[in-house]
C-alpha cells in the first residue's frame, strides 16, 4: 500500500535514501452492504481499511554516522470485499429513538448490519520508490486528507512509500432475529452464605494433582486426542 503524506513530510521522502518500518495503527474502516443480484440473501460487503503509519527516513545509508533519522507520519488505505450470507427481510422497524426531519418513528430494516472486528495490523515491511508519474500522485484521497494536518497537494511526490501489513479481522452480518426464551422471576436468596474457616492446608490437600501439566500430551493412532496412545501395554516406553 502506498503511504500518503501532507506537504512537509512528503518534502522529506523526496530527499530520502531510504525508510524503515516503526509503527501502524487501524484509524478507521468504512463499511458499505449492498445485495447481490441474483442471489438472494446475500450481500457484498466494501471495506475500506485506513491506517496510520509512521516510518523512519534516513537522508543518507543506515550505516554511516549523522544525524538520526527522521519519523514521519502517514495514512494508508486498503480495500477489501468479501460476501456474505444475511438472510431477507423486508419489514418496518418502529422505534420511539429514531430521529428524522418529518419526526416519523419507522425506517425500512431491509439490509443487514455489517460488523468488522479486526486488530492492530503488524508492520511486515516498508520500502522507498520513485514515482513513475509523480504528477498524477500529487492529491491525497479526500477523505482521508482531514485525518493530517498540513497543507496537501503543493508538493510533487517523487518518491513513494509502499508498505506491506498483515492484518486480522472478522467480518459478519448482523440482522434482528424473534427468539423465544424462557423467563423466570427474580429469587431471593434464603440461606446465608457461610465462610469457610478450614485449615489451608487441608483445602490444599483436596485438590487433584496436575498430572497433566508435568506430563506432555500423547497422540493416539488418530494424531487427535491425548488419553492413550493406541497401543498395547507390551509396546509403551517408560
Amino acid at each position: 500500500m502506498r503511504v500518503y503524506f501532507n506537504d512537509e513530510n512528503q518534502t522529506i521522502v523526496n530527499n530520502a535514501f531510504a525508510v524503515k518500518s516503526r509503527s501502524a495503527e487501524l484509524a478507521n474502516v468504512y463499511v458499505d452492504v449492498e445485495p447481490v443480484q441474483f442471489n438472494r440473501g446475500f450481500y457484498s460487503v466494501d471495506m475500506t481499511f485506513c491506517f496510520d503509519v509512521s516510518v523512519e527516513v534516513f537522508d543518507r545509508p543506515c550505516g554511516r554516522t549523522g544525524r538520526k533519522p527522521c519519523i514521519v507520519s502517514g495514512i494508508a488505505v486498503f480495500n477489501k470485499r468479501v460476501i456474505l450470507f444475511g438472510s431477507e427481510g423486508n419489514v418496518k422497524v418502529f422505534t420511539s429513538d429514531h430521529e428524522n426531519v418529518n419526526n416519523e418513528s419507522c425506517h425500512y430494516n431491509d439490509l443487514p448490519k455489517a460488523v468488522v472486528e479486526a486488530v492492530d495490523p503488524v508492520f511486515l515491511a516498508a520500502r522507498l520508490v520513485d514515482a513513475d508519474t509523480p504528477a498524477e500522485g500529487a492529491q491525497i484521497p479526500e477523505m482521508f486528507s482531514e485525518k493530517l494536518e498540513g497543507s496537501f497537494g503543493c508538493v510533487v511526490p517523487l518518491k513513494l512509500v509502499l508498505v506491506t501489513l498483515g492484518l486480522f479481522s472478522i467480518v459478519k452480518l448482523e440482522r434482528n432475529v424473534q427468539m423465544l426464551i424462557p423467563a423466570y422471576d427474580f429469587c431471593i436468596p434464603d440461606k446465608e452464605c457461610v465462610t469457610s474457616s478450614s485449615d489451608p492446608c487441608d483445602l490444599f490437600k483436596n485438590i487433584k494433582f496436575p498430572i497433566d501439566e508435568f506430563f506432555p500430551p500423547r497422540f493416539n493412532e488418530h494424531g487427535t486426542g491425548s488419553q492413550g496412545c493406541g497401543c498395547g501395554d507390551s509396546d509403551r516406553e517408560h
